[in-house]
């Protein structure tokens, strides 16, 4: 059998799993965000400005938070603004790429429907059409939810239908998820959380589960069952990067009590909670939100200095393209960068933006495209479904990128998976991610699929690999009430900030709420 040796070195003809016989060839590669650009911070700039120019508001960031400011900012009827943005696409952690001719997320795939505390999120899915209200009643466009199936399970040789283990459990794991379901509703009761989270008061209660980390909390309240706890350790690294052992159990008990709880089999209201989704994930919104902006967004820009002075803000950046520096002077700076880059890029940062960088640690992420040549031979159990995760993995398992298309799809066609692995908070993480070759991760995203799907790598034809150094915050214990302490757009005179770090957690409520208060108070 080829060694690993030889498919890290060639990749090309590796062997399948117990064969003689060579798989097709793979080819493959990184895509995405470029952490090269990125590091261009660290050089200096031996150049004046080749041009001067001048705007009312520029925009450092064009993730969620940045588009979200922007459109805050139109809605306002001013026009006269500029987004700098690092990458060629807009869209920050949602932004997305074709493989082979299908669309495919290279982030974030998923909008859970917004509760009533995200209002400026619902009114822009009322803005893209994708609610309206009927009857007196809120009804979503059907064709964006995430249709059934939506997730399953492989464990214990088949498939089951959710990702909470439900089949072949003991009656003592049982009693342990109504357990946790009872001390989280609980919470919700004398501890009220919402998301975005600033929508909530931070009480005391708050405060001595952000002491702790979850996996502490759940040792005190006598919570161990094995399947209890990989799941709450997947959810733990699927919102926050990390699992149990490092996230807080604020932000462990947030995950459900900001949306709809927990519930254990058999509940009544063990409905499972319905996603807005689409094959290219979250970037369906980053590019509708991009989209009217026109010149007005420019992408390829390195900002490298965003300096106050009497008459507002000087922000120079480098163009890419021309090679050139160029500097922009504006009335305000709404910094929607991620909150370790302000700290690198602003002339004279204020003491609440180091506390905040001090404070906050980053997961690295991988997210792995994999063009397949047909349909996967599937185990028994739950049919395929949108959201396929293997139990005890590593991984945070694959989605479907194709599941939302409304036509049919004849098991000989061509179609994609979307493979998540968060890296969680290992001194190491990082550099493995931006030092080990492709190959390496191909290998682990087979060795963790294959028992589930034994023909994958014979069927993959090109796997395209994104790799995120800074993907997400996680909300360590003490985080979020450190950051609490600020107001929901923090600022300092011409500087508005207004990026997800400043909640302490990345999702597309946080960014997008922050980005829009932003930039209701620029100008």
């Amino acid at each position: 059998m080829i060694s690993r040796r030889a498919w890290l070195a060639g990749a090309a003809l590796p062997l399948l799993p117990g064969c003689d016989a060579p798989a097709p060839p793979l080819d493959g590669g990184f895509v995405g965000a470029s952490a090269e650009r990125g590091h261009l911070l660290r050089t200096a700039v031996a150049q004046a400005p080749a041009r001067t120019q001048r705007t009312r508001v520029l925009i450092a960031g064009g993730g969620v938070a940045g588009l979200a400011a922007a459109r805050a900012l139109r809605q306002r009827g001013m026009e006269d603004f500029v987004l700098l943005e690092l990458e060629d696409q807009a869209g920050g952690n949602s932004r997305a790429m074709q493989l082979q001719g299908l669309p495919c997320p290279l982030g974030a795939h998923y909008l859970p429907l917004p509760t009533d505390a995200a209002r400026e999120v619902q009114d822009l899915l009322e803005e893209l059409g994708l609610r309206r209200r009927v009857a007196g009643r809120w009804e979503y466009d059907e064709r964006h939810l995430c249709h059934s199936p939506q997730e399953r399970l492989y464990r214990n040789g088949h498939w089951q239908d959710g990702l909470l283990p439900v089949q072949d459990i003991a009656a003592d794991t049982l009693a342990q998820y109504r357990r946790f379901a009872a001390r989280v509703a609980a919470l919700m009761r004398s501890a009220p959380f919402a998301l975005p989270a600033q929508r909530a008061a931070f009480t005391a209660e708050h405060a001595a589960l952000d002491a702790q980390t979850m996996a502490q909390w759940l040792g005190r309240e006598g919570l161990d069952d094995a399947q209890l706890l990989w799941y709450l350790d997947y959810c733990c690294r699927d919102d926050f990067g990390a699992g149990l052992a490092s996230v807080s159990a604020w932000a462990g008990i947030h995950y459900f009590a900001s949306r709809h709880g927990f519930h254990a089999p058999g509940d009544a209201d063990a409905e499972r909670e319905a996603v807005l989704t689409w094959p290219e994930g979250n970037a369906w919104l980053a590019q509708r939100l991009a989209q009217p902006l026109g010149d007005r967004l420019r992408c390829g820009r390195v900002v490298r200095r965003i300096a106050t002075h009497r008459h507002g803000v000087a922000v120079q950046a480098l163009d890419l393209g021309s090679g050139q520096l160029e500097q922009w002077e504006a009335t305000h700076c709404i910094v929607a960068l991620p909150v370790f880059v302000a700290t690198r890029v602003l002339a004279d940062a204020p003491a609440f933006v180091h506390d905040a960088a001090s404070a906050l640690l980053y997961a690295p992420w991988l997210v792995a495209n994999v063009h397949l040549r047909a349909a996967l031979a599937d185990r028994g159990g739950a049919a395929p479904s949108w959201d396929n995760v293997v139990y005890g993995s590593q991984g945070l398992g694959y989605v479907d990128a194709g599941h939302q298309g409304l036509g049919q799809r004849r098991p000989d066609s061509p179609r994609v998976l979307s493979w998540y692995h968060a890296l969680g908070l290992a001194t190491d993480a990082r550099s493995a991610l931006l030092q080990q070759p492709w190959q390496h991760w191909a290998m682990q995203l087979f060795d963790e699929l294959g028992a589930a799907h034994p023909d994958l790598r014979d069927k993959a034809s090109h796997i395209a690999i994104a790799r995120y150094g800074h993907a997400m915050a996680t909300p360590v214990p003490g985080l979020v009430r450190r950051l609490r302490a600020n107001p929901a757009t923090p600022r300092a005179g011409a500087l508005l900030f207004a990026h997800a770090d400043w909640s302490g957690y990345s999702v597309f409520e946080e960014a997008f709420t922050r980005g829009h208060l932003a930039g209701l108070a620029a100008g």
